[in-house]
């Protein structure tokens, strides 16, 4: 093979190598940490102790119960006393089963609806939760709380809108799963092997792969940031942070490992150079 169509190659299949890998490593969490049901319920899990996300639904199950009761006078009185049956119900072992119980039918109606082709939106039904709230509050005393009608209170999850684009994007990186990474190693392997200065293209690897990685986790947090700003004024932002630092944590620990290994691996070959300079300041700079 003549020496610039093997350089050409080499640099094309390293920058490929590096472009891939904050790829794959999106393609690997969207396959095996989000499409997943059980590791997706067991990644939501631990926000039942959220003090953010208890307030939150909190918050959410008191006003639906108050417009169900009509007290008169007393309105002001139940609904304090309700609240705080409300807030201490979400430090129970029944809230952690209910909210489990929820995050596992919206993962499900999600996935439903993103692999059917459905064009309506996707929305979980609370009254299981509305009925164990209501058995408590009974329990405990609180006035009028035998009279709340248990109604199916839908919540949407995702908007109707919102589908057909999430439903490209899944199924692409659905489809890719495994491979990305796998073809980011093939690639970074058959360039080094191709390279003329193999040290130099595997320092070119190594800074390549942590630049990639740090923008990716430059980008979960800039997702953060636009993801808050486009919540509605009535949700938390405290609670909806709280959501997504949990589904994107892998995510973000994986990218800072990627790039904590790119720059070890540099400082080795560079440390190398200097010991032997020669091998690699000799002759023009190319791989």
């Amino acid at each position: 093979m003549p020496p610039r169509l093997r350089a050409a190659l080499c640099a094309v299949l390293l920058v490929l190598t590096c472009l891939l890998v904050p790829l794959g490593v999106v393609s690997t969490w969207a396959a095996y940490e989000i499409h997943d049901t059980d590791r997706y319920v067991a990644t939501m899990a631990p926000l039942s102790a959220d003090p953010a996300v208890r307030a939150a639904v909190a918050d959410a199950v008191t006003d639906s119960l108050v417009k169900e009761i009509d007290a008169g006078p007393l309105q002001s009185t139940v609904e304090s006393f309700v609240r705080e049956a409300v807030g201490s119900f979400t430090g129970t072992t029944a809230f952690r089963t209910a909210w489990n119980a929820a995050n596992r039918a919206a993962h499900a109606a999600v996935e439903q609806a993103l692999e059917n082709d459905s064009d309506g939106e996707v929305s979980i039904d609370l009254a299981p939760i509305t009925e164990q709230v209501k058995r408590r509050l009974t329990e405990e005393g609180v006035p009028f709380a035998d009279r709340i009608p248990v109604r199916h209170t839908e919540v949407t999850v995702m908007k109707a809108q919102d589908l057909s684009d999430y439903r490209k994007v899944f199924r692409m990186l659905q489809a890719a799963g495994l491979w990305l990474p796998v073809a980011a190693v093939v690639f970074a392997v058959g360039g080094i092997l191709l390279a003329v200065r193999r040290r130099r293209a595997v320092l070119a690897t190594a800074l390549g792969t942590a630049a990639g990685a740090a923008a990716l986790a430059a980008a979960v947090a800039v997702g953060r940031a636009l993801t808050l700003d486009d919540l509605p004024p009535d949700v938390s932002r405290a609670a909806a942070g709280a959501v997504y630092d949990a589904l994107t944590e892998s995510l973000r620990v994986t990218a800072w490992v990627l790039v904590g290994l790119g720059l070890l691996v540099a400082a080795g070959v560079w440390l190398l150079s200097r010991r032997r300079p020669g091998k690699l300041s000799a002759g023009p700079p190319r791989l």
